[in-house]
């Protein structure tokens, strides 16, 4: 018997290849961690029925390749999309330096309205080259609320996602949409399994 919900919400995960964003979403679906390197082939999405302050509200989190090759195909996904959580790597100093690039692919593709919520990955890594400082100056610049989160401990990881849930609510809200207003969700004939998406391999994740 399917469950009932009262809206969904369709968000993208975007940011740098190998910074995490499969690893997050199986997270926060499945609340399992995967210790191997995943890398995703295109897009593909998982979806995950939360309770928002009482209400049930469907989330379709949408994971998309952060290769340099598939970043044309990914534009095309953001249509629909009213949350977006741009992930970068704590222990990857280029994968925070592309936080603007993101940022601009951002606007020119996704509706004015979208919700962006950034997040350092790897906070637990003993490596980290990226300070919390230097992610809170550069989310107060953009406007945008910051959590460093870790895949591997599980910090922060619903909060992320809960406070980008919220977001879009309250815009949703302040746009006049009703709460039980119908949202067509997109299944694209271009996804495929999730075997058929993604390539195992031995390095870490």
């Amino acid at each position: 018997m399917a469950l009932d919900f009262a809206a969904t919400y369709k968000i993208l995960v975007l940011g740098d290849s190998n910074v995490g964003k499969t690893c997050i979403v199986h997270r926060f679906c499945d609340e399992r961690y995967y210790d191997t390197y995943i890398s995703t082939i295109g897009i593909d999405f998982k979806q995950k029925i939360v309770n928002l302050d009482g209400v049930p509200i469907k989330l379709q989190i949408w994971d998309t390749a952060g290769q340099e090759r598939f970043r044309t195909l990914t534009t095309a996904y953001y249509r629909g999309a009213m949350g977006i959580l741009l992930l970068y790597d704590v222990t990857n100093l280029e994968s925070f330096n592309h936080i603007t690039y993101w940022l601009q692919n951002i606007e020119e593709n996704a509706s004015p309205h979208v919700i962006t919520v950034l997040a350092g990955n790897k906070c637990e890594s003993a490596d980290r080259i990226v300070d919390s400082d230097s992610g809170h100056k550069i989310a107060e610049h953009f406007d945008l609320t910051h959590f460093e989160v870790s895949c591997k401990d599980n910090v922060n990881i619903e909060a992320s996602f809960m406070t980008l849930a919220r977001k879009i609510r309250e815009k949703r809200e302040q746009k006049g949409y009703a709460l039980h207003e119908p949202i067509k969700e997109e299944k694209p004939d271009l996804l495929k399994p999730k075997t058929e998406l993604q390539i195992r391999a031995c390095s870490a994740c």
